[in-house]
């Protein structure tokens, strides 16, 4: 007879594992846990990769990373939280894109696989084994699902049009 929670149970065990990596990856940015720069050497990173003004940019990264991460894993408000990550990971891919695919040689690999393990989550959903199950989905509805991922979208793409004017004019300038 098949287990009847066992696509649950991944769910969470998904939800947990992207989730941690999140927070970890925030923290290092707010508070300079895990061997991360905190929010002053997360800002003058975030100035040197062309995101102004950088402390403002470490904020809403290390925010974004860790509130994201939190709700993935607690399975709360899952399609925003899954839309904010692939967000803010689309941002470090945008970093990350001219140095290839492999994490080995500075790529892309890891913020887009995060980021699209993320969409994938907040696509889906979270599961029974969820605070959004627990409150009936009131967090968890389709059209919160569009307006998140349209929001997240568009701040992504805002975000990384303008990193990519201050990358051009520093180029330009030097």
């Amino acid at each position: 007879m098949a287990f009847p929670y066992r696509k649950d149970l991944g769910l969470l065990a998904l939800r947990l594992g992207v989730g941690s990596v999140l927070v970890a990856h925030g923290s290092q940015k707010l508070f300079g846990w895990f061997g991360g720069g905190g929010l002053d050497g997360t800002a003058q990173a975030m100035e040197q990769m062309g995101f102004r003004p950088g402390r403002q940019a470490a904020l809403a990264s290390g925010l974004g990373e860790t509130g994201s991460g939190l709700l993935l894993g607690l399975g709360l408000a899952t399609p925003a939280a899954g839309a904010a990550a692939a967000g803010g990971m689309a941002a470090a891919v945008s970093v990350h894109a001219p140095a290839g695919f492999f994490a080995e040689s500075g790529g892309f690999e890891h913020p887009a696989f995060v980021g699209c393990t993320a969409a994938a989550l907040g696509l889906a959903g979270p599961g029974r084994f969820s605070l959004d199950h627990l409150t009936g989905h009131v967090l968890d509805r389709p059209w919160i699902m569009a307006a998140a991922f349209t929001s997240a979208g568009t701040a992504a793409y805002l975000v990384i049009s303008a990193r990519m004017r201050a990358v051009r004019e520093a180029e330009q300038s030097s």
